[in-house]
């Protein structure tokens, strides 16, 4: 049984999942709490997390790590993140497996269903069709991932389960315009904006797409709920099941932010998919829900962003 004395390894504690994760845990009394960073545990390296592991025995691994980025990064380099989130995650799962750990939480992403999947999206439709070409290469790391942890569960009983997110943002989120998501990336563009005498802000598309966005908090809540109990089945969608126009979205985040100038959409540029919506009625059904509407996230996130955009300033954008 786990309690919060349990020692408890989160990988990737330093991201925006996994610190939401470790804050979250924290506030809930989990004090045996274990991290290292990049730069202390290469995660490619198996005898590295193998020796790791052997020291700090944890009796649960939280995976929140892996090598992400856009749609040109994943295009330039397919190699890299189809064979560096394959070695991360085997290497936790297969050492976490040998060690006898009996919780593992594997957490993916929604890019591991089908391109043209009916929406909303549904657990079944893994592995039914074709993936999205710009990003099949972190997709296919991911589904191995979820793949492993479903075949240790079936043969061994052990109690690995993954979760996959809809779009998540918020606290210690990637602000980047270069390689941030919609979300963080409209923040910081009608901040400046409104700084520039509410200069207009250019945005890609149409507005028409519609899109699901949970607050990584909520995530976080979602990976204790995994945590605290046994959950039935071995991959559950983890989002809000609402989705709105990225148009909405804009109208949102410049109310929050307080700017009052013009939104242009260049639609000249793509739009993407049209919809990417999950369907989150399992994780409903078995009792957990989001708790932190898109309103109250966003001013949230603009607060933090705004708390540390000195430090933001100092990367390159």
């Amino acid at each position: 049984m786990i309690d919060k004395n349990s020692t408890i390894y989160i990988a990737g504690h330093k991201g925006m999942v996994g610190s939401a994760i470790w804050r979250t845990l924290k506030a809930k009394g989990y004090d045996n709490l274990i991290g290292a960073s990049s730069k202390e545990l290469d995660l490619r390296e198996q005898d590295d997390v193998r020796d790791f592991l052997q020291e700090v025995r944890p009796d649960v691994i939280i995976d929140a790590a892996a090598k992400v980025g856009g749609i040109l990064a994943n295009n330039d380099f397919p190699y890299q993140f189809l064979m560096e989130n394959m070695q991360i995650q085997n290497n936790l799962i297969s050492e976490a497996h040998n060690l006898g750990v009996e919780k593992f939480i594997f957490l993916g992403s929604s890019c591991i269903y089908p391109k043209l999947a009916i929406q909303p999206l549904k657990e079944e439709y893994l592995l039914t069709a074709s993936l999205e070409s710009t990003n099949e290469w972190y997709a296919l790391a991911k589904i191995t991932g979820v793949k492993l942890c479903q075949a240790i569960r079936k043969q061994f009983k052990k109690d690995f389960v993954s979760l996959m997110p809809t779009n998540l943002y918020g606290i210690h989120d990637n602000f980047d315009l270069n390689s941030s998501h919609v979300l963080p990336a409209m923040i910081r563009k009608f901040h400046e904006a409104k700084e520039n005498n509410n200069a207009s802000v250019i945005l890609w598309g149409t507005g028409k797409p519609m899109r699901e966005f949970l607050f990584v908090d909520d995530m976080a809540e979602a990976v204790v709920f995994a945590l605290e109990n046994k959950l039935p089945g071995y991959l559950y969608n983890v989002g809000t099941g609402e989705d709105l126009t990225i148009k909405d979205l804009a109208a949102t985040i410049q109310k929050t932010v307080g700017h009052t100038g013009d939104i242009i959409w260049d639609e000249s540029k793509p739009d993407g998919t049209p919809r990417k919506l999950m369907d989150v009625s399992k994780m409903h059904n078995i009792g957990w829900k989001h708790r932190v509407n898109l309103e109250e996230g966003i001013q949230k996130t603009y607060n933090w962003f705004l708390e540390n955009i000195e430090n933001l300033k100092e990367k390159t954008y």
